[in-house]
Protein backbone atom coordinates (compact mmCIF):
# COMPACT_ATOMS: atom_id res chain seq x y z
CA UNK A 1 0.00 0.00 0.00
CA UNK A 2 2.87 1.69 0.40
CA UNK A 3 2.97 3.85 -3.03
CA UNK A 4 -0.89 4.45 -3.02
CA UNK A 5 -2.84 6.66 -1.12
CA UNK A 6 -6.75 7.36 -0.51
CA UNK A 7 -8.23 10.46 0.68
CA UNK A 8 -10.97 11.07 2.91
CA UNK A 9 -13.16 11.98 0.04
CA UNK A 10 -12.53 8.52 -1.23
CA UNK A 11 -9.86 9.25 -4.11
CA UNK A 12 -7.26 7.12 -4.56
CA UNK A 13 -3.82 7.77 -6.54
CA UNK A 14 -0.20 6.98 -6.55
CA UNK A 15 2.92 9.02 -5.60
CA UNK A 16 5.34 8.84 -8.24
CA UNK A 17 8.92 9.02 -7.00
CA UNK A 18 11.21 8.48 -10.24
CA UNK A 19 13.49 11.76 -9.08
CA UNK A 20 14.70 13.26 -5.70
CA UNK A 21 14.43 17.16 -5.70
CA UNK A 22 18.17 17.26 -7.10
CA UNK A 23 16.83 15.29 -10.34
CA UNK A 24 18.73 12.28 -9.22
CA UNK A 25 16.52 8.86 -10.32
CA UNK A 26 16.20 6.77 -6.59
CA UNK A 27 17.60 3.99 -6.29
CA UNK A 28 15.71 1.25 -8.41
CA UNK A 29 14.17 1.74 -11.43
CA UNK A 30 10.47 2.69 -10.76
CA UNK A 31 9.84 3.21 -14.34
CA UNK A 32 7.35 0.90 -14.43
CA UNK A 33 5.18 2.24 -11.90
CA UNK A 34 4.12 5.51 -14.30
CA UNK A 35 3.65 2.90 -17.22
CA UNK A 36 0.93 0.93 -15.43
CA UNK A 37 0.06 3.84 -12.38
CA UNK A 38 -3.68 4.30 -14.06
CA UNK A 39 -3.86 0.66 -14.10
CA UNK A 40 -2.90 -0.02 -10.33
CA UNK A 41 -5.37 2.66 -9.61
CA UNK A 42 -8.12 1.03 -11.03
CA UNK A 43 -7.54 -2.32 -9.47
CA UNK A 44 -6.75 -0.29 -5.90
CA UNK A 45 -10.30 1.20 -6.22
CA UNK A 46 -11.64 -2.16 -7.11
CA UNK A 47 -9.99 -3.73 -3.60
CA UNK A 48 -11.02 -0.44 -1.34
CA UNK A 49 -14.68 -0.61 -2.88
CA UNK A 50 -15.47 -4.19 -2.35
CA UNK A 51 -13.41 -3.76 1.02
CA UNK A 52 -16.30 -0.87 2.02
CA UNK A 53 -19.38 -3.20 0.84
CA UNK A 54 -17.99 -5.70 3.30
CA UNK A 55 -17.33 -2.81 6.10
CA UNK A 56 -20.54 -1.57 5.34
CA UNK A 57 -22.18 -5.00 6.84
CA UNK A 58 -19.73 -5.38 9.02
CA UNK A 59 -20.94 -2.16 10.74
CA UNK A 60 -24.43 -3.24 10.02
CA UNK A 61 -23.97 -6.57 12.08
CA UNK A 62 -22.80 -4.23 14.74
CA UNK A 63 -25.76 -1.95 14.86
CA UNK A 64 -28.18 -4.57 14.32
CA UNK A 65 -26.63 -6.30 17.77
CA UNK A 66 -26.47 -2.98 19.28
CA UNK A 67 -22.36 -3.46 20.00
CA UNK A 68 -20.32 -0.29 19.26
CA UNK A 69 -17.17 -1.02 17.55
CA UNK A 70 -13.51 0.83 18.10
CA UNK A 71 -10.69 0.49 15.83
CA UNK A 72 -7.37 -0.03 17.99
CA UNK A 73 -4.30 0.71 16.12
CA UNK A 74 -0.21 1.48 16.86
CA UNK A 75 2.57 0.46 15.62
CA UNK A 76 4.69 -3.15 17.54
CA UNK A 77 4.94 -2.84 21.13
CA UNK A 78 3.26 0.12 22.02
CA UNK A 79 0.86 -1.28 24.30
CA UNK A 80 -2.06 -2.01 22.70
CA UNK A 81 -2.39 -5.65 24.69
CA UNK A 82 -1.39 -4.19 27.77
CA UNK A 83 -3.42 -1.43 27.50
CA UNK A 84 -6.56 -3.52 26.85
CA UNK A 85 -5.84 -6.00 29.78
CA UNK A 86 -6.16 -2.81 32.23
CA UNK A 87 -9.27 -1.95 30.20
CA UNK A 88 -11.21 -5.12 30.53
CA UNK A 89 -10.26 -5.55 34.02
CA UNK A 90 -12.00 -1.75 34.47
CA UNK A 91 -14.82 -1.79 32.61
CA UNK A 92 -15.81 -5.61 33.11
CA UNK A 93 -18.44 -4.30 35.80
CA UNK A 94 -19.81 -1.41 33.34
CA UNK A 95 -19.63 -2.97 29.88
CA UNK A 96 -19.90 -5.94 27.79
CA UNK A 97 -16.60 -5.70 26.20
CA UNK A 98 -15.20 -8.21 23.66
CA UNK A 99 -12.43 -8.09 22.05
CA UNK A 100 -11.24 -9.43 18.34
CA UNK A 101 -7.60 -9.67 17.99
CA UNK A 102 -5.84 -9.31 14.40
CA UNK A 103 -2.09 -10.88 14.36
CA UNK A 104 -0.07 -12.06 11.40
CA UNK A 105 0.82 -15.35 13.76
CA UNK A 106 0.53 -16.58 16.86
CA UNK A 107 -2.04 -16.74 19.53
CA UNK A 108 0.46 -14.90 22.10
CA UNK A 109 -1.84 -11.56 22.39
CA UNK A 110 -5.27 -13.32 22.69
CA UNK A 111 -3.66 -16.10 24.97
CA UNK A 112 -2.84 -12.73 27.29
CA UNK A 113 -6.37 -11.22 27.05
CA UNK A 114 -8.13 -14.55 27.24
CA UNK A 115 -9.76 -15.34 30.75
CA UNK A 116 -9.76 -12.14 32.03
CA UNK A 117 -14.01 -11.84 31.76
CA UNK A 118 -14.34 -10.65 27.85
CA UNK A 119 -14.60 -13.16 24.91
CA UNK A 120 -11.65 -13.09 22.28
CA UNK A 121 -11.59 -13.97 18.77
CA UNK A 122 -8.23 -14.59 17.03
CA UNK A 123 -7.65 -13.65 13.34
CA UNK A 124 -4.71 -14.39 11.74
CA UNK A 125 -3.99 -12.91 8.79
CA UNK A 126 -1.26 -15.52 7.62
CA UNK A 127 -3.67 -18.40 8.00
CA UNK A 128 -5.57 -17.65 4.56
CA UNK A 129 -5.45 -13.95 4.01
CA UNK A 130 -1.61 -13.66 3.08
CA UNK A 131 0.04 -12.52 6.42
CA UNK A 132 -0.92 -9.30 5.34
CA UNK A 133 0.28 -6.47 8.03
CA UNK A 134 -3.31 -5.23 8.59
CA UNK A 135 -7.09 -6.11 9.11
CA UNK A 136 -9.44 -5.43 6.35
CA UNK A 137 -13.08 -6.23 6.48
CA UNK A 138 -12.86 -9.27 5.34
CA UNK A 139 -10.63 -10.28 7.96
CA UNK A 140 -12.67 -8.77 11.13
CA UNK A 141 -15.66 -10.58 9.48
CA UNK A 142 -14.48 -13.81 9.28
CA UNK A 143 -13.66 -13.61 13.48
CA UNK A 144 -17.26 -12.35 14.29
CA UNK A 145 -19.14 -15.75 13.81
CA UNK A 146 -16.74 -16.80 16.93
CA UNK A 147 -17.98 -13.53 18.85
CA UNK A 148 -21.38 -13.24 21.18
CA UNK A 149 -22.31 -10.04 19.34
CA UNK A 150 -25.70 -9.79 21.15
CA UNK A 151 -24.23 -10.38 24.20
CA UNK A 152 -21.82 -7.27 23.54
CA UNK A 153 -22.05 -3.16 24.24
CA UNK A 154 -18.45 -2.53 22.97
CA UNK A 155 -16.60 -4.84 20.49
CA UNK A 156 -12.19 -3.62 20.55
CA UNK A 157 -10.74 -4.56 16.87
CA UNK A 158 -6.69 -4.75 18.45
CA UNK A 159 -5.32 -4.60 14.82
CA UNK A 160 -1.99 -5.90 13.86
CA UNK A 161 1.02 -3.71 14.91
CA UNK A 162 1.22 -1.42 11.50
CA UNK A 163 1.75 2.56 11.67
CA UNK A 164 0.62 2.41 8.18
CA UNK A 165 -1.99 -0.01 6.31
CA UNK A 166 -4.43 -0.29 9.27
CA UNK A 167 -5.35 3.45 8.73
CA UNK A 168 -5.96 2.58 5.06
CA UNK A 169 -8.63 -0.06 5.83
CA UNK A 170 -12.50 0.29 6.96
CA UNK A 171 -13.36 -2.72 9.09
CA UNK A 172 -16.74 -1.45 10.25
CA UNK A 173 -15.73 0.40 13.27
CA UNK A 174 -17.96 3.49 14.57
CA UNK A 175 -14.64 5.74 16.13
CA UNK A 176 -10.49 4.73 15.39
CA UNK A 177 -8.18 4.96 18.05
CA UNK A 178 -4.11 4.71 18.48
CA UNK A 179 -1.71 4.03 21.02
CA UNK A 180 1.57 5.92 20.35
CA UNK A 181 4.43 4.92 23.09
CA UNK A 182 6.65 7.90 23.85
CA UNK A 183 9.79 5.76 22.82
CA UNK A 184 8.65 5.84 19.10
CA UNK A 185 9.79 9.85 18.88
CA UNK A 186 8.03 12.77 18.49
CA UNK A 187 8.33 12.83 14.84
CA UNK A 188 6.13 10.18 14.45
CA UNK A 189 2.79 12.36 13.32
CA UNK A 190 5.10 13.97 10.74
CA UNK A 191 6.26 10.51 9.14
CA UNK A 192 3.20 8.59 9.71
CA UNK A 193 0.18 11.57 9.06
CA UNK A 194 -2.07 8.75 7.80
CA UNK A 195 -2.28 6.83 10.88
CA UNK A 196 -2.42 10.07 13.18
CA UNK A 197 -4.89 11.75 10.62
CA UNK A 198 -7.48 8.85 10.93
CA UNK A 199 -7.62 8.52 14.47
CA UNK A 200 -10.39 10.18 17.01
CA UNK A 201 -8.39 9.93 19.90
CA UNK A 202 -4.43 9.42 20.27
CA UNK A 203 -3.76 7.41 23.48
CA UNK A 204 0.05 8.52 24.16
CA UNK A 205 1.07 4.99 26.75
CA UNK A 206 4.15 4.78 28.74
CA UNK A 207 3.96 8.64 30.07
CA UNK A 208 5.93 6.78 33.26
CA UNK A 209 8.68 6.41 31.26
CA UNK A 210 8.97 10.08 29.94
CA UNK A 211 11.51 11.01 32.56
CA UNK A 212 14.10 8.71 31.42
CA UNK A 213 13.90 9.33 27.65
CA UNK A 214 14.95 12.39 25.61
CA UNK A 215 11.01 13.13 24.19
CA UNK A 216 9.73 16.49 23.53
CA UNK A 217 6.49 15.96 24.67
CA UNK A 218 5.38 19.48 23.70
CA UNK A 219 6.94 18.96 20.21
CA UNK A 220 5.14 15.43 19.99
CA UNK A 221 2.01 17.28 20.72
CA UNK A 222 2.55 20.21 18.03
CA UNK A 223 3.44 17.68 15.38
CA UNK A 224 -0.21 15.72 16.25
CA UNK A 225 -1.77 19.13 15.85
CA UNK A 226 -0.53 19.88 12.84
CA UNK A 227 -2.00 16.83 10.45
CA UNK A 228 -5.33 16.37 13.13
CA UNK A 229 -6.24 19.19 14.98
CA UNK A 230 -9.73 17.37 16.25
CA UNK A 231 -8.19 14.78 17.98
CA UNK A 232 -8.90 13.88 21.47
CA UNK A 233 -4.84 13.37 23.52
CA UNK A 234 -4.73 11.21 26.79
CA UNK A 235 -2.01 10.44 28.51
CA UNK A 236 -1.22 7.17 30.20
CA UNK A 237 0.80 4.47 31.42
CA UNK A 238 -0.65 0.93 30.94
CA UNK A 239 1.89 -0.14 32.99
CA UNK A 240 1.23 1.84 36.15
CA UNK A 241 -2.34 2.84 35.61
CA UNK A 242 -1.94 6.63 35.29
CA UNK A 243 -4.45 8.27 32.74
CA UNK A 244 -6.67 4.76 31.92
CA UNK A 245 -9.47 6.22 33.67
CA UNK A 246 -9.51 8.86 31.18
CA UNK A 247 -9.48 6.63 28.43
CA UNK A 248 -12.17 4.31 29.64
CA UNK A 249 -14.59 6.90 29.65
CA UNK A 250 -13.74 7.82 26.55
CA UNK A 251 -15.00 4.18 25.59
CA UNK A 252 -18.02 4.68 27.84
CA UNK A 253 -18.93 8.10 25.88
CA UNK A 254 -18.20 6.70 22.50
CA UNK A 255 -20.53 3.48 23.14
CA UNK A 256 -23.22 6.36 24.49
CA UNK A 257 -22.99 8.84 21.94
CA UNK A 258 -22.95 6.12 18.94
CA UNK A 259 -25.89 4.75 20.82
CA UNK A 260 -27.36 8.40 21.26
CA UNK A 261 -26.86 8.56 17.21
CA UNK A 262 -28.67 4.92 16.33
CA UNK A 263 -25.16 4.04 14.87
Amino acid sequence: MGRFHRHADGTVHTHDHDHDRHGHRDVGDHRGYVDTGTERVAVLETILAENDRTAAENRAEFDAAGVVTVNLMSSPGAGKTTLLKRTITMLGSRLRLGILEGDIATSLDADELSGLGAPVALVNTEAGFGGECHLDATMVRSGLGRLPLHDLDLLVIENVGNLVCPAEFDVGQHARAMVFSVTEGEEKPLKYPVMFRACDVVVVNKVDLLPHLDFDLDRFVHNVRDVNPAALLLFVSACTGEGLQEWCQWLCATRSESRRRGL
